[in-house]
């Protein structure tokens, strides 16, 4: 058992949860706009939803993490992929404002429903499973616990950052201060980007 490697795609998997939890996008802004409408436990069962959604995602990622171990070229180019969807998206938190709150009238029946349906129709889900979390777990194929780990850890970290921010705004009532808001995705883009180079280096140490 190679306890460092497990460790450190754990680390990796709480890191990236860390990211993913408070980027804004359709899932962080339904967690408000729930929790700000129908209070914490509104906001918290939208918040659960990557249970849902990306939990097919990880079975076939993890399904698959032996098949790309077993062909570095398409790793070491999917990687590569993945290092430029990681750029864009730091860049992208350098440059973003705070999620805006207005209702848009949604026509679904429960918070949890709504949460399900906007991870679904959310194309950075999938692309963020087979561009780096499949190749990050890949990584680690002859280690069954280090992808497993990874992916409850990020699973788990994801989810409960959605619920801190909706605590958090259930008891503010969306009184965030704007400077620190934009000085928290500074550093989540830094830290993406910082990713990207991993994901580049991994791909020319296979290719060159």
């Amino acid at each position: 058992m190679e306890l460092n490697l497990i460790l450190g795609l754990i680390i990796a998997g709480i890191s990236l949860g860390v990211i993913e939890g408070i980027k804004p996008g359709p899932l962080l802004t339904m967690v408000i706009r729930e929790t700000l409408s129908g209070g914490l436990r509104a906001g918290v069962r939208t918040a659960t939803a990557p249970i849902f959604t990306d939990g097919p995602l990880i079975i076939i990622s993890l399904l698959a993490a032996n098949w790309f171990a077993s062909k570095p070229t398409i790793l070491a180019i999917i990687s590569i992929f993945g290092s430029i969807f990681l750029i864009k998206m730091g860049f992208e938190c350098f440059s973003t404002e705070p999620p805006s709150f207005v209702d848009d009238n949604y026509d679904y029946n429960t918070s949890f429903k709504r949460g399900i349906l906007t991870n679904l129709l959310n194309p950075n889900v999938y692309i963020f499973w087979f561009l780096i979390g499949g190749p990050l777990m890949a990584r680690a194929a002859h280690e069954p616990l280090a992808p497993i780990g990874y992916a409850i850890s990020f699973l788990f970290t994801h989810i409960v950052v959605n619920i801190i921010i909706a605590y958090f705004f259930d008891k503010t009532r969306g009184k965030i201060s704007h400077s620190s808001y934009k000085i928290t995705l500074f550093i989540c883009g830094f830290a993406m980007i910082l990713f990207a180079f991993g994901f580049l280096f991994y791909a020319i140490n296979i290719l060159f």
